[in-house]
């Protein structure tokens, strides 16, 4: 089997960096961060440029990602792989906890709910199939801020107008939120208690799959101890990120 050029390997990793970039970056920084030569750096944007899967800001001198690595992403969308390998182990989640466990994508500073699996005889939820809600209300979203670079996190909550409440609780600055993400990566899981729905606490893990940003979390009504239920929920985010890089 042939392996794979220099180049187009070093393609890949120039669109995996920006991908992970919440604003364009100098040719120089790329090339620092993929080990290139500054040189071979600007030809190989150029290359993607006139592919359109990079974009240049000359009045900033900077690189971003460009329409068609946007579409080719889209079409990785359009075939749910993720919905398709998290279903079941989320289902056998469900079965053996008895509550009712769901998996979020980041889509901004929101969490966007791609699978909602009901535990029998569980009341519902507010969660389900499309809602959207603010990630740092939410154990899931914690979890996936909780896992990105600071400077993202940064880009994302810039100031305290960013920060809305459903019921009166959770952070409402930049420093809150920097403290509570620092204590959910301590730990491992994230938490929250009564932060989205008044009654109903949540405890969340994030999916370690390279650019994929998602988490998987659990929802109960009344208050259990996180300790019974935290090895389940990590051990299925786990097992997805072991399904995705396979």
């Amino acid at each position: 089997m042939a392996r794979p050029v220099p180049a187009a390997t070093a393609a890949l990793q120039v669109l995996r960096f920006l991908s992970g970039q919440p604003v364009p970056v100098s040719a120089a920084r790329i090339a620092g961060a993929v080990e290139l030569p500054r040189s071979s750096a600007y030809h190989l944007l150029s290359a993607m440029a006139d592919e359109d899967f990079v974009i240049h800001y000359p009045d900033d001198r900077t690189w971003g990602i460009g329409i068609a690595a946007w579409e080719v992403g889209h079409g990785f969308a359009r075939q749910e792989p993720l919905a398709r390998l998290a279903r079941i182990p989320l289902a056998r989640l469900v079965d053996r906890l008895g509550h009712s466990a769901h998996l979020v994508v980041l889509h901004g500073a929101d969490v966007l709910y791609v699978i909602e699996e009901r535990a029998p005889g569980r009341p519902p939820l507010v969660t389900d199939v499309g809602v959207r809600l603010p990630a740092h209300l939410t154990a899931s979203g914690r979890a996936i801020l909780a896992s990105l670079p600071a400077a993202q996190v940064t880009a994302l909550y810039p100031g305290k107008s960013a920060f809305t409440s459903r019921t009166g609780a959770g952070p409402r600055s930049p420093t809150e939120l920097r403290r509570l993400l620092s204590a959910t990566r301590q730990r491992g899981f994230a938490t929250e208690d009564g932060e989205v729905t008044t009654g109903f606490a949540s405890i969340a893990a994030p999916i370690d799959a390279g650019t994929i940003h998602a988490a998987v979390a659990v929802t109960w009504e009344t208050r259990q101890a996180v300790g019974e239920l935290v090895d389940d929920v990590r051990a299925t985010a786990a097992e997805i990120a072991r399904r995705l890089r396979h």
